[in-house]
């Protein structure tokens, strides 16, 4: 059994154990009606399917965190089916299969550290740094002096993702990334 903590004391990214599946918190709301008891709406991942729910807890029930063992390492290939990660104090390597890190894997770069969670020794779930910089590979041309900047264009990156960007980013610049959510941050001067 995981350690159980009162449901009024869940925040963003913990881990939770939600009818045996593991889960990780995206988001949560206290919810106090007129007539009734309070509860807390959580919005989770499940770890092991990819799928996020809504889940409704009492505001009196304990939840359960999750064991989960988390092991920094580095991003080193993939090869078709799994991103492979290297542990530069051991070597070891570990497979995460592809369907596990169908968001993050547009934004992982070889060499990226990043935490990867483990439930019971099989990996479920990855963490990239927050944001990230990345080269812009492709992007139709900005224009001299158009500094407008709630008008975004679409732009090819290193790793093949395409993020929205200002119309002044140009093929070459380096822009940082929010891994996240996949916006633009700002641009990075090389």
């Amino acid at each position: 059994m995981g350690v159980k903590i009162g449901i009024n004391q869940i925040k963003k990214d913990m881990f939770i154990v939600v009818d045996g599946q593991p889960y990780r918190v995206l988001g949560y709301d206290h919810v106090k009606p007129g007539k009734g008891q309070a509860f807390v709406r959580v919005k989770a991942k499940n770890m092991r399917t990819g799928n996020v729910n809504e889940i409704t807890f009492k505001s009196s029930d304990s939840i359960e965190l999750a064991d989960f063992e988390q092991r920094q390492m580095a991003y080193s290939y993939f090869d078709g089916d799994s991103y492979w990660f290297i542990d530069a104090n051991t070597g070891d390597m570990i497979a995460v299969p592809a369907s596990a890190m169908e968001k993050e894997g547009q934004f992982i770069k070889e060499g990226m550290e990043v935490f990867i969670f483990l439930d019971q020794g099989q990996p479920i779930g990855v963490e990239l740094p927050k944001s990230a910089v990345y080269e812009v590979i492709e992007t139709e041309p900005g224009f001299k002096g158009d500094t407008a900047t709630n008008t975004l264009k679409p732009a090819k990156i290193d790793t093949g993702a395409t993020v929205q960007v200002p119309l002044f980013i140009n093929v070459g610049d380096k822009i940082k990334v929010d891994t996240r959510t996949g916006e633009y941050i700002e641009r990075v001067n090389k």
